[in-house]
């Protein structure tokens, strides 16, 4: 399943915190996008910050904001969100997932991150396959076309503008698209009814974890993903080494389970390095160099 989201429809789902995290400022300052666009209300926000350095960085703040906003309604007809979603039949086979008869390798921690003493693996969300009984799983992918960067580059700053927020545009398209998925598409959760805030403090049931994120680290893991999904549907292509092209594309799970959370998978030892090597079928040395950054 294809959805294509306009600019329009998926800027309320933008997550502030990061685009101005990317240009340095503190959380705080990203509240900014909650003010009304009125004179007072800027200047009252501008006010509440105690020290001089602290209300110059404010006064940035909103300029920032403001000329992302306008570089928004000016990529509205330009640009879309690109977004492809299938929901497979899914059993976990111990570490191992299997969507629509796709094997999904996957890691688990060796350290647990909680005082549970539990190490876990995304396939502990998914009925088991000795149970006889199917589960659900969803596999997604998104992105933003990079063909608008070519626009601006004689301009580094709204270069640098456009591809900070092409980042932030295809995380709030997973959003809009994990919504529709949760409600209507899968509709597992056909009642949700929770603010933007809400949905950014992740409140609604289930994970989305993401390729190369803490709990699925493994980049190459694209491949398999881009065999159940076909990623060029959306124009994406994937290098050598599993990284998405354009940048501003994201791929990963859609996970129901009330319990499920994310976690870090963390450092692995040469014992899961070598099974989990044999279980994708590559190389021990060649998966070393894709998990290099959590296997030393």
């Amino acid at each position: 399943m294809i959805r294509e989201y306009r600019i329009r429809d998926v800027a309320p789902y933008i997550n502030w915190l990061y685009f101005f995290h990317a240009w340095g400022f503190e959380p705080r300052y990203a509240t900014v996008a909650q003010l009304h666009d009125c004179e007072g209300c800027r200047k009252g926000w501008i006010d509440s910050f105690a020290q001089e350095e602290e209300r110059n960085k404010a006064t940035e703040a909103i300029r920032l904001f403001s000329d992302a906003t306008k570089i928004l309604r000016n990529l509205d007809d330009k640009i879309s969100v690109q977004t492809k979603c299938r929901l497979c039949v899914a059993n976990s086979d111990e570490n191992d997932l299997l969507l629509d008869g796709v094997r999904l390798p996957l890691l688990r921690q060796q350290v647990p991150s909680s005082q549970e003493d539990i190490c876990l693996c995304l396939s502990d969300f998914v009925r088991p396959l000795k149970n006889d009984i199917s589960d659900t799983v969803g596999v997604f992918a998104a992105s933003v076309s990079n063909k608008i960067e070519v626009n601006y580059t004689n301009d580094p700053y709204e270069l640098l503008m456009i591809q900070t927020l092409c980042d932030r545009l295809v995380e709030a398209g997973v959003e809009l698209l994990h919504l529709n998925v949760r409600k209507q598409i899968w509709g597992y959760s056909p009642n949700e009814n929770l603010s933007i805030t809400a949905l950014h403090a992740e409140r609604f049931q289930g994970i989305r974890p993401a390729v190369g994120y803490p709990s699925l680290p493994d980049q190459s893991v694209n491949f398999i993903l881009d065999s159940l999904l076909n990623f060029e549907d959306i124009g994406v292509t994937l290098t050598e080494h599993g990284a998405m092209h354009p940048h501003a594309s994201v791929s990963g799970l859609m996970i129901a389970h009330p319990s499920a959370r994310y976690f870090n998978i963390g450092i692995i030892g040469e014992d899961q390095l070598a099974d989990y090597a044999q279980r994708r079928g590559i190389e021990k040395e060649t998966m070393r160099q894709y998990l290099k950054h959590i296997n030393n």
